[in-house]
């Protein structure tokens, strides 16, 4: 339970988990999306998996993250009733619009880049 609670107590984690909600990402997605540097992204995705919240899949030359499902039911509630109440709030009011821009950006040149910015 604490390191379900430790996964949940950050902001950034909890923006990473929304964007999740929507689908299937690949790092390089999650990275545009909340600005981090690439080893502070894969910190954050280490501690959700490791709390049995996120899976990870490598497909190709990414890694490709989604929400958690079945085994870890316990895990998953928390997840989805903790994002429920903050659906909707300040903190993630932008992500959802900009995620869709992320969506359509070509994943090979957003995934070469180095630095965070918009696509194309």
């Amino acid at each position: 339970m604490g390191m379900i609670l430790k996964a949940l107590g950050d902001g950034s984690r909890l923006r990473l988990l929304n964007a999740l909600s929507g689908g299937s990402l690949c790092v390089c997605q999650l990275i545009e999306l909340v600005g981090l540097a690439p080893s502070t992204v894969s910190r954050h995705m280490s501690v959700l998996k490791a709390a049995g919240l996120v899976r990870s899949e490598k497909r190709g030359r990414w890694q490709h993250y989604r929400l958690s499902e079945g085994d870890s039911g316990f895990a998953a509630g928390i997840r989805d009733h903790v994002l429920d109440g903050l659906r909707g709030s300040s903190g993630f009011a932008g992500d959802d619009k900009r995620l869709d821009a992320i969506r359509e950006c070509d994943l090979e040149e957003l995934c070469r880049r180095t630095t965070t910015g918009h696509c194309g």
